[in-house]
């Protein structure tokens, strides 16, 4: 079997990688198989021993094959995952629910003690501190004034090169000109709201949502739309059509790629369709696109800005979710609305961290990022596939999980008895942190739903921590 010349410029393990897990994923494969001999691979896709191993090691780091002394490899997954959680039903209606306590509570209880299984970050052992340690120190050297003096209102050059360079992985083809860094992505979006809408504006989100988007959106005096959103596919298209058509919208801010907290990802067809629906009603789409790199298939998802041809698509994103959630380095599109979003960012900040750009732009500049993302969405989709095994153990029967195919997010539904809020409570106690489901709505519903973050390191005390959960929750 020889690799496709169309294929050439993928790493040939990769590949190999890619095709065995799809035998084990459709049931070719089942589990306590034997797997085909190093030799066998070697054989039929025309490779080297080594070549063979990295497709082997890639498998067994996904959790997919384990190795038997002196026998071989054998399969280890079980083609069974637990039901999805149900499609979200929110009322139209406005929003009135305050979990701003609620929200304060768990985040005030982030302990380096506890199994925070609550925190929207990946753990600082999945990161390559060491090597941004030393991307940090060359900036400190080669950049002007030791990163000292004020960055320009645009951002930093480098980074802004890299990001724009990185879109074509998505079709978006953006120039560094297109780019404006910011502290964040959460910035991002507080610069394009405060751009965007004024008091007591209607703006619309899928549901549930993070609630970062809700706070932001509660602290301008908006009104937020809750829209029903699909495990697998994201937002409602025909409810957005609907919302729509109503009119009095002014804006619409949608995670179109492993959704956060749900993992939803719109079809590709949806979103060109959310595009179209934008140009009709001339209504800016404010895409948060921070999980796209975190893709566990072969191919990166593409953005819906890779469809705008009108300027009104702003995609934010950053690094915190990959590299360095403390660097805050994070950027937006702003298209036709570039002179009100730049003037908003020179009246609220002046100018972005000019170190951590210069060092994040170093990073990616080297293709040291790209090497730390195949490493990191290896180990992601591992533990999501632990944490299911693990949940379907420990949870009680009928426990309902979202089945993302990147980011580290799970939304998991419990039966309507359980009040996950008090779940918290109980938890805490015992040193284990949890995101209740009210945090992601302002309506009265996901009482009984949350959110595990998977992006830790699997071992045998996140084993005992998910037990331990479902303890409680039966």
């Amino acid at each position: 079997m020889t690799i496709p010349d169309s294929q050439k410029n993928e790493y040939l393990y990769e590949r190999i990688a890619a095709e065995l897990e799809q035998q084990i994923q459709s049931g070719l494969l089942l589990r306590a198989d034997k797997m085909p001999s190093i030799r066998n691979i070697c054989t039929d896709y025309k490779v080297s021993m080594s070549t063979a191993l990295q497709a082997y090691y890639r498998l067994e780091s996904k959790g997919l094959i384990r190795p038997v002394s002196k026998s071989g490899y054998y399969v280890s997954y079980v083609k069974k995952f637990p039901a999805l959680p149900s499609q979200s039903s929110p009322s139209y209606l406005m929003g009135k629910e305050d979990n701003s306590s609620l929200v304060s509570k768990v985040y005030d209880g982030i302990s380096s003690d506890h199994m925070m299984l609550s925190l929207g970050c990946p753990s600082a052992e999945l990161l390559p501190v060491a090597k941004l340690n030393k991307s940090t120190v060359q900036a400190i050297h080669h950049f002007r004034e030791s990163g000292t003096g004020y960055e320009h209102i645009q951002g930093n050059t480098k980074l802004r090169r890299q990001i724009a360079k990185r879109s074509y992985v998505w079709g978006g083809r953006l120039e560094e000109d297109d780019v404006l860094t910011t502290a964040g992505c959460s910035s991002a979006m507080t610069h394009c709201l405060m751009a965007l809408t004024k008091h007591g504006d209607s703006i619309v989100v899928e549901s549930p949502v993070y609630f970062g988007i809700l706070q932001l959106a509660k602290s301008f005096g908006l009104n937020v739309i809750e829209l029903p959103s699909d495990p697998r596919t994201g937002i409602d298209l025909d409810a957005l059509k609907a919302i729509l058509k109503k009119g009095n919208i002014k804006l619409c801010l949608l995670i179109s790629n492993f959704s956060n907290p749900m993992g939803g990802t719109m079809p590709v067809e949806h979103k060109k369709e959310t595009v179209r629906l934008m140009e009709f009603y001339n209504i800016p789409l404010l895409e948060n696109d921070m999980y796209g790199d975190l893709y566990f298939g072969t191919q990166r998802p593409v953005n819906c800005k890779a469809f705008d041809q009108s300027g009104l698509v702003l995609l934010c994103s950053s690094v915190s979710k990959t590299l360095a959630p403390g660097y805050r380095v994070g950027w937006l599109t702003p298209g036709r609305f570039a002179e009100e979003i730049r003037r908003i960012k020179f009246a609220t900040s002046i100018s972005s961290n000019a170190l951590s750009q210069e060092a994040v732009a170093g990073f990616l500049e080297k293709d040291r990022y790209e090497n730390h993302l195949r490493k990191l969405r290896t180990t992601l989709q591992a533990n999501s596939l632990h944490y299911m095994d693990a949940i379907m153990k420990y949870f009680p029967e009928g426990t309902k999980v979202s089945q993302p195919p990147g980011g580290f997010m799970l939304w998991v539904e419990l039966a309507p008895k359980v009040n996950t809020a008090l779940l918290y409570e109980q938890a805490i106690k015992k040193k284990i942190s949890i995101a209740p489901g009210k945090m992601f709505t302002l309506q009265d519903q996901y009482n009984h739903c949350m959110r595990l973050s998977y992006g830790h390191v699997w071992n045998k005390e996140v084993e005992q921590a998910i037990k331990t959960l479902g303890k409680l929750a039966g």
